[in-house]
């Protein structure tokens, strides 16, 4: 299973041209012979004007189209009126050609920090059928500018792995509405990959707060990095191909697994190679046979 993670910067390459075509040759030559199974991307841009080099596209329209044997989930972090009777939306976009059940669009904390711009902040999160169940695979973008809103959002996604785990456990045990479908019980496993823009070195201190053990309580985080190359430092995912910033190569862009799946992992590779957005594209390889 190969999982593909990149903040594509709404089709921005290094160069500062928009070119979405170009993000769709990138993503498919990333996939390999057979394809990707998951695409996450974050930055996903729909008639949002003002972003440098953009005609205000509807990116999840476009990449919808652009690999038609995959299905879209997308999260908007920001839906606001465009002006003209539209909506303007910016977020993460997940796209799989395996069966996906559920979906959620989990906004992440932004805690006041007056001092600082930000903007609000989303994980979207897809259960989807591998060879023994179902897998969660979710993606997420971080705060840039400010590190209390980060650290909230880092501790959010380690309490949504906590309920996940939790809930898991269990299944089966509640009471249900047979008379309502939307009572009925769906798939949300406690195994899961979290992937994104996490907007922080390998040693800070939000993820860290991110990868706490969960206890008794289920699988936490772990770097998927860190299990495949234990004595390398992260590649850099950022600095790359003359963009204009930031002023030094340094990683930012990660994947991390629930611990039951660390034994699982077969790859976690860099892309340093394409200059179409101003980050790297990540890959994960996931053994499920």
């Amino acid at each position: 299973m190969k999982i593909v993670s990149w903040n594509i910067q709404w089709g921005r390459g290094a160069d500062g041209r928009v070119d979405l075509e170009r993000t769709v040759r990138a993503l498919r030559a990333l996939g390999g012979t057979g394809g990707a199974d998951v695409i996450c991307l974050q930055e996903v841009a729909s008639n949002l004007a003002g972003l440098p080099g953009g005609a205000r596209e509807d990116e999840p329209a476009w990449f919808a189209e652009a690999f038609p044997g995959y299905e879209p989930a997308f999260g908007a972090a920001l839906d606001v009126r465009d002006g003209e009777g539209g909506r303007s939306r910016f977020g993460n976009l997940v796209l799989s050609r395996l069966p996906v059940d559920q979906v959620f669009r989990h906004l992440l904390p932004s805690p006041p920090d007056p001092a600082q711009p930000s903007m609000q902040r989303v994980c979207v999160e897809t259960v989807v059928a591998v060879p023994w169940g179902w897998l969660r695979v979710m993606t997420t973008h971080l705060e840039y500018y400010s590190q209390r809103q980060r650290r909230a959002q880092a501790e959010a996604l380690r309490a949504l792995q906590r309920e996940a785990a939790a809930n898991a456990v269990a299944v089966g045990g509640g009471v249900r509405d047979e008379g309502n479908p939307a009572f009925a019980a769906r798939p949300r496993p406690a195994s899961a990959v979290l992937c994104g823009d996490f907007n922080c070195e390998p040693d800070s201190p939000e993820l860290a707060a991110l990868c706490e053990p969960l206890g008794n309580v289920g699988p936490g985080w772990r770097d998927a990095w860190q299990i495949r190359h234990p004595q390398l430092a992260h590649e850099p995912t950022v600095g790359l191909h003359g963009a204009e910033w930031p002023d030094r190569p340094y990683c930012c862009d990660y994947f991390f697994v629930t611990a039951d799946l660390a034994g699982l992992v077969k790859g976690v590779e860099v892309d340093t190679d394409t200059p179409a957005s101003d980050h790297q594209p990540v890959v994960l390889t996931l053994a499920l046979g």
